[in-house]
């Protein structure tokens, strides 16, 4: 267990990056946390910015969680999942309200799973989880960097189980990484985080 889990403040925050490959990584994640998960998840999903996503539906079929593109100025909920719109950055506030922005392109992506995992940073500090998964690049790990440096906890998916390995490679290479799990313990890892600092 990471030393800087402390049962003194509770995890506020799950922050997921995904590219290729995601759709299934994220409907394993999302199924596995329970209708009772109580803090909202907040997802970058790598999409075409040229066409509608039915991402948010997919996904929602698959999970008992509410599940639903992000939303300028709206706070996040305990038990419901963000995803970022395509060609839009999703970022997390202090005061727990999204924002969605339209600001330059990071390793050519928009949205970017880095801008995200330092917003969360920067606004949970130790209360923030960053998950990534299977996708291709190194979107991600220079925001799991931030999340470490700011006391938070970081998982990703086992490269060699992951169906694109370049993100989870990317992110464990850091050594930022807490855990590094095949993807169907990843949510019982965090159930069980979060049961942690909530006791």
């Amino acid at each position: 267990m990471p030393s800087n889990l402390s049962t003194a403040d509770s995890f506020a925050v799950i922050a997921v990056a995904a590219s290729a490959g995601g759709i299934h990584g994220l409907a394993t994640l999302l199924g596995g946390l329970g209708a009772d998960f109580p803090v909202p998840v907040l997802i970058v999903q790598h999409l075409d910015p040229r066409h509608r996503t039915v991402l948010a539906e997919i996904l929602d079929r698959r999970t008992d969680l509410t599940v639903k593109l992000a939303e300028q100025d709206e706070p996040a909920h305990a038990g419901t999942v963000y995803i970022a719109p395509p060609d839009r950055h999703l970022l997390a506030g202090p005061d727990g309200t999204l924002s969605l922005s339209r600001s330059e392109l990071v390793h050519f992506l928009r949205p970017s799973a880095d801008l995200l995992f330092e917003s969360v940073a920067g606004a949970y500090g130790s209360r923030a989880v960053a998950v990534v998964l299977t996708g291709t690049g190194n979107d991600g790990a220079m925001g799991v960097d931030a999340v470490k440096s700011r006391g938070g906890t970081v998982i990703a998916q086992d490269p060699e189980t992951a169906e694109f390995s370049g993100m989870p490679e990317a992110a464990v290479g850091t050594g930022a990484v807490d855990f590094v799990l095949p993807l169907e313990e990843i949510p019982t890892v965090i159930r069980g985080l979060v049961d942690i600092k909530r006791q």
